[in-house]
């Protein structure tokens, strides 16, 4: 019979395995979406709403499961949650309107719902002083983002877009019998029956809560809006090839997810307050440098008309973006380091509803990049909307956090505690 020890490693490995999987198919239009906006003609914003239709579904379905979690236990919903994507996934294969495709990709989003699942049920099997570390772990799989990067590509130069649905449908169904097989069940991890789905949701009224949305619907949903879109941003701002495109897309995704799991030990090493305050500072400058346009300008001088050209060039683009991606990285940790320190018994319905704003996050700009770009025909004004609204979180922050000014300020309820 497994020691705990045992049970806690292999919780968290499938559980991180599996999560990477189903990051990895929820975002995987950010590839096959650019030849099917080729094939079909679409403009920018339609782009973003094909992107964004699956984080959508997997947004608005995290807090119930968070909820379903706490009360029946993760390793069941989990598992249930990926076969029930299985079928959607290959069907996309054969989809060939546009609709079928944001159909077809409000089912698939589902997959993005085990977030909410997964750091629950992880986080019970770990005390309390190493469940920042075990939620960095396990919040590691968001790199499932990049492991789209690097295979989607390859599969629709080789055999066409269609081989990619039909690839990960394949690896959920066999991700989920894995799942089944090496996890396991403890019942005292469940919320007692007692508590009301009401008194679940009381969370709801509780400002606090918002104010950590805010902040993870930059840190996380920035992250994901940013992964739908780089490939397409290199392409389309610097001229390269989908492939090539996706492996430097990668440099910001594959990082900004490994890197979770130190910013989970971090931050109980340092808390979460001072992680998040300094993630926000970082990525505020980033933000303000890639959000500057390329610009051709002409100066009169005593000897002429000079032309200058201001604008990042590639690889500074790149190593901008890739500080933004470790920020945020350290940043998706931190927030649910806030979850885990002020609302232990109900850590499930809590990271469903900063998930679900978080994804939300994620389902909105992507859209709404497209809406900019379509209106502006400027690249970088995505980055111009990212800088604005870390101002502020970063401005919220400062007055509840730094100042505590009491009117803005509101505890965690003691209810929820």
């Amino acid at each position: 019979m497994a020691t705990q020890t045992q049970k806690q490693i292999s919780v968290l490995s499938l559980s991180t395995l599996a999560f990477t999987t189903c990051f990895a198919v929820w975002v995987m239009f950010s590839i096959i979406g650019i030849p099917i906006k080729t094939n079909l003609g679409l403009n920018e914003t339609q782009f973003g709403l094909l992107a964004a239709t699956p984080i959508l579904t997997g947004s608005l379905i995290r807090l119930p499961l968070g909820m379903l979690t706490d009360k029946v236990g993760g390793r069941i919903v989990f598992f249930v949650l990926m076969l029930s994507t299985v079928i959607p996934i290959y069907l996309i294969s054969h989809a060939t309107a546009y609709w079928h495709f944001l159909v077809l990709g409000l089912f698939v989003g589902v997959a993005g719902g085990s977030f909410s699942v997964g750091i629950s049920y992880v986080a019970r099997w770990f005390p309390k002083k190493r469940q920042g570390f075990a939620m960095g772990i396990f919040g590691a799989g968001n790199a499932g983002a990049a492991v789209t990067k690097f295979i989607a590509p390859a599969l629709v130069v080789a055999y066409g877009w269609q081989a990619v649905p039909k690839v990960y449908a394949v690896a959920m169904l066999i991700m989920a019998i894995l799942f089944w097989i090496f996890t396991y069940t403890d019942t005292a991890h469940h919320v007692s029956s007692k508590i009301t789905m009401r008194e679940q949701l009381a969370a709801l009224k509780d400002p606090n809560v918002w104010k950590l949305c805010q902040y993870y619907s930059i840190v996380f949903g920035g992250y994901v809006a940013l992964s739908l879109w780089m490939t397409k941003y290199y392409i389309t701002e610097y001229g390269f090839g989908m492939q090539t495109a996706a492996l430097l897309a990668a440099i910001f995704v594959l990082p900004s997810g490994i890197i979770r799991a130190m910013g989970g030990w971090l931050s109980d090493k340092f808390g979460a307050h001072r992680m998040t305050w300094w993630v926000m500072w970082v990525s505020w400058v980033a933000l303000f440098l890639l959000s500057y346009p390329q610009t051709e300008m002409v100066v009169q001088t005593t000897k002429g008309p000079m032309s200058l050209h201001l604008g990042l060039n590639v690889w500074m683009f790149t190593a901008l973006l890739f500080v933004v991606g470790i920020a945020w990285g350290f940043g998706k940790a931190s927030v649910f380091k806030y979850i885990s320190d002020e609302y232990p018994d109900n850590i499930g319905v809590i990271s469903g509803i900063v998930g679900l704003v978080g994804g939300l996050g994620g389902f909105v700009l992507p859209i709404m990049f497209g809406a900019i770009v379509d209106l502006t025909g400027i690249n970088s004004g995505i980055f111009m909307l990212m800088y604005g609204i870390t101002w502020v979180s970063l401005i919220w922050m400062y007055l509840t956090e730094v100042r505590k000014v009491p009117v803005i300020r509101t505890a965690a309820a003691g209810t929820l505690k």
